[in-house]
């Protein structure tokens, strides 16, 4: 196998030709970046929080397919990742997930005490993910603290502390990745009701629509209320109104269950995320004029 062909197989082993993941890691970073920094992010640490969120979720996707490297075989989705194929051996996958690991926490080093601790934790989330699967019965929610352990971050990296609006921030990130990962879940279903893996697809059974439902409402809620704790204005409100919309299309694709229908909607969650942020922004930029 030539180095190119190995490197293509590593790209794929970390998901760089499916950025959907970066940008649901990426969307809640930014939220809390800008609502920390009111307005105004410290562009140094801003890219720091960008490279990492790249690093990390390579290093997840890595560390979740070494994980699943025995169940992946029987998912028709799964089955040609390069780990479930044998393309990549397992020893690779570790050594790769280290190494990206490494280099994201080289990455804030320049940062204060409070991140560095934060990002063992962030760490321990990304690794120990992929194994909840066996026996957490709403994993979902798991990795919505996972993929938004960079808003506690950010407020740590610019103001030195996490405050109790960091946290809201980050319930309605795990509400939110309970949504958008049970509609990912539904396209599954079939076959991980056979191996015996859990998700929040098999959990909620035949309220599944409903539950998602929910989880965006709870998510909404929760934005609007960091919102108003704040004294955010109509721009930030119009951001949660079109993410609503956003919300109530993606219940329209799945109201069926149709495999290809979900992972559409699960696809367009990026625009929910992007509304949300689209709302913070123009809220403080309005401000600023």
């Amino acid at each position: 196998m030539t180095l190119i062909e190995r490197l293509s197989l590593y790209e794929k082993l970390m998901r760089l030709d499916k950025p959907i993941g970066i940008l649901l890691l990426m969307w809640p970073t930014l939220w809390a970046q800008w609502l920390a920094a009111n307005g105004s992010p410290n562009w140094l640490i801003l890219w720091i929080f960008v490279i990492g969120v790249v690093l990390m979720r390579s290093a997840g996707c890595v560390i979740n397919d070494y994980a699943d490297r025995d169940f992946d075989p029987h998912v028709a989705r799964t089955r040609e990742r390069p780990l479930a194929s044998g393309k990549v051996s397992p020893k690779e996958a570790l050594l790769l997930a280290a190494g990206l690991s490494l280099l994201a926490f080289l990455l804030i080093l320049p940062l204060n005490t409070l991140v560095l601790k934060l990002s063992v934790v962030a760490l321990f989330l990304a690794a120990s993910y992929p194994f909840t699967k066996r026996f957490f019965a709403i994993p979902q929610a798991y990795l919505g603290i996972a993929f938004g352990f960079g808003i506690p971050m950010s407020y740590a990296a610019l103001r030195g502390d996490v405050p109790f609006e960091g946290w809201m921030l980050l319930a309605a990130n795990v509400f939110w990745a309970i949504a958008y990962d049970t509609e990912y879940a539904l396209v599954d279903r079939a076959d991980d009701l056979k191996i015996g893996i859990k998700t929040s697809a098999i959990t909620f059974g035949r309220y599944d629509l409903v539950a998602i439902a929910l989880c965006y409402v709870a998510t909404l809620g929760l934005l609007a209320w960091v919102g108003w704790l704040r004294g955010m204005g109509a721009a930030y409100y119009g951001g949660l109104a079109a993410a609503a919309a956003v919300a109530l299309y993606h219940m329209y694709l799945i109201r069926g269950r149709d495999p290809r229908q979900c992972f559409r909607a699960f696809l367009h969650n990026t625009w929910f995320g992007a509304a949300v942020f689209g709302g913070i922004a123009s809220d403080f930029a309005l401000r600023n004029l």
